[in-house]
């Protein structure tokens, strides 16, 4: 298995699912922010562990700035009710309710809670928090979007999350910031297509779900140990084409749904925009492709005596998913042209 868990944290997995649909599937904002609600209380007792502080820290600060979210989400329903038929104020209520959802996503300007918390947590709560808490505050926004200011938190996504991530050591973080950089690109496919950021949330999730298995496998947490260990190389670059393809560099699969935005947006004129969503990328890969480097060309001499050998075959199910990962995208290129 890929993580163990008792009976009480699967119930709340279920919980944590459950208020997911509950959000996306009512017909009232009330509705959603009960889901949403639901979906805090589930998702603390998974962080909470009594016999680490910082996971008792995490889920203490990740329910205060969660609550302040819900307060202002609620706040905002109800002046919107209030001044229904008053046009004057609705720019600044779908601002209110964009910025609420944004910091419930952990997106730019909103984001400081967002490393503390990560670097506090497990890799499996890390993988949680990445993707599945991202789905409901995504739809809820997708409703009701102010454009021009979503389209600034775009640009201020892809350039925090590429450069927040130039400096860190902890690979919690440096998946944090990543992760901030690809919700700019899951932003502006969401306002292009619910069917594109489907696809390309499924992506991401593939990716990520291979990273956090391995890290945890391994107990990694900082980027010095991925040069420490002496393990098989065919694993190690199965391993290391996730780091590449995170980052969207291509003929990898990562590169696909992104492709398929920057499409989108040169059709539409939307040039500066695509001009800065290309360039953080770049940061983003330069740092990805210097971690790869490094990690294959230093040599430790007082390690060559240590090895690494893996009995769990799902972690070669894994790299070989990687491995298809790049067939796949080379497949998808030949048939687009």
């Amino acid at each position: 298995m890929l993580f163990i868990f008792n009976s009480n944290k699967m119930f709340f997995l279920f919980i944590l699912f459950f208020s997911t649909l509950i959000s996306i599937s009512s017909n009232s904002w009330f509705g959603c922010w009960i889901g949403l609600e639901i979906n805090l209380l589930s998702f603390i007792p998974l962080i909470s562990n009594s016999n680490n502080m910082l996971s008792s820290e995490a889920s203490l600060k990740y329910f205060l700035i969660q609550s302040i979210a819900s307060i202002n989400f609620l706040f905002s329903i109800l002046l919107k009710m209030i001044f229904l038929k008053n046009f004057d104020f609705n720019n600044i209520i779908s601002i209110m309710i964009n910025s609420s959802l944004l910091m419930k996503m952990g997106s730019v300007p909103f984001h400081f809670w967002f490393p503390n918390i990560m670097e506090g947590m497990s890799w499996f709560n890390n993988f949680i928090l990445m993707t599945w808490q991202k789905i409901t505050p995504m739809i809820l926004l997708s409703y009701y979007f102010n454009k021009n200011f979503i389209i600034i938190i775009i640009m201020l996504n892809s350039i925090i999350g590429a450069i927040g991530g130039l400096n860190q050591t902890s690979l919690r973080k440096l998946m944090t910031f990543s992760s901030i950089n690809n919700l700019s690109w899951m932003l502006m496919s969401i306002m292009i297509s619910e069917n594109l950021w489907i696809f390309y949330l499924f992506i991401y999730t593939f990716i990520i779900s291979m990273m956090c298995f391995f890290f945890h496998m391994l107990n990694l947490f900082y980027i010095n140990q991925l040069f420490f260990f002496n393990m098989n190389y065919i694993l190690k670059i199965f391993f290391f084409m996730n780091f590449l393809s995170l980052g969207g560099l291509p003929p990898f699969i990562g590169f696909f749904p992104k492709w398929i935005v920057i499409n989108f947006l040169l059709m539409n004129n939307y040039f500066f925009l695509t001009f800065i969503l290309i360039m953080m990328s770049l940061i983003l890969l330069f740092f990805y492709i210097r971690i790869t480097y490094s990690s294959f060309m230093f040599n430790y001499m007082k390690l060559k005596w240590m090895n690494f050998f893996f009995k769990n075959n799902f972690l070669y199910l894994i790299n070989f998913l990687s491995f298809f990962s790049l067939m796949g995208m080379i497949i998808s290129t030949l048939i687009f042209m």
